[in-house]
């Protein structure tokens, strides 16, 4: 898929798609959670794309201890699930606002649809993205980020994600059959306040974005290419 640059609003396949730019994390969750609230069975789906300052969000399962040290930081509470995860310029952050009664499709299959979004993306740079099953979001090999092959065998229960990194987070909220919250992509961030916390609640788990892969790119062209997969897998 070629990314050519969308427009800051535009019909995707008959999603609304809303470039929101760099904006705080607490009015935009205000914002979804109030669309969400507001929105008839005719209210159009819409999806926004933005990038938050520094922040670290907890999700409802959220364990204080997972944050080692959050210094000037702000840690804010949100009603997404998971655990604390960092969210940064340099992020890709996906809001799909779904009726996913409308899409006709469950909340397992619509988290499988956001996740292969992140994928197929992640592919349009060579880069191989895995799902580990029961630790939602996408992760490459280290050794080799652009390997074709399947990760394989069962992973080690003392150690889940040897060899791994996470590149993709995933968070979401279904309240009425519709959906808000979503999927953050790592592009060029400053990862180091991922070191200060267990990320999604692992010990250990390593943090990487496309920059640390050796893939060169901005975030408006990895913002083009998810949007798209985005509205393809998850328009009707």
């Amino acid at each position: 898929m070629t990314a050519a640059t969308i427009p800051a609003h535009a019909d995707l396949s008959g999603l609304l798609l809303r470039m929101l730019g760099r904006v705080e994390h607490v009015p935009t969750f205000d914002a979804m959670r109030a669309f969400t609230e507001a929105r008839t069975p005719d209210t159009p789906d819409e999806l926004w794309l933005c990038e938050h300052p520094p922040v670290f969000t907890q999700g409802v399962a959220g364990r204080p201890e997972h944050v080692l040290g959050a210094g000037s930081i702000p840690v804010v509470a949100t009603n997404r699930g998971g655990q604390v995860t960092f969210h940064g310029p340099g992020q890709v952050v996906a809001y799909p606002l779904i009726d996913l009664r409308r899409l006709g499709i469950f909340v397992k299959e619509y988290v499988y649809r956001v996740e292969e979004a992140a994928i197929r993306t992640l592919g349009e740079f060579g880069v191989t993205g895995h799902r580990v099953a029961g630790a939602p979001g996408i992760y490459v090999r280290l050794d080799d980020p652009f390997a074709h092959g399947a990760l394989t065998g069962p992973a080690d229960p003392r150690d889940p994600f040897r060899g791994l990194g996470k590149i993709s987070a995933l968070g979401i909220k279904v309240s009425n059959h519709c959906t808000y919250h979503g999927v953050a992509l790592n592009v060029a961030m400053d990862l180091e306040p991922f070191e200060r916390i267990n990320p999604c609640g692992y010990p250990g788990l390593r943090t990487v974005d496309l920059a640390t892969l050796g893939v060169s790119t901005d975030w408006a062209t990895a913002a083009d290419l998810l949007a798209r997969y985005l509205a393809r897998l998850l328009s009707r």
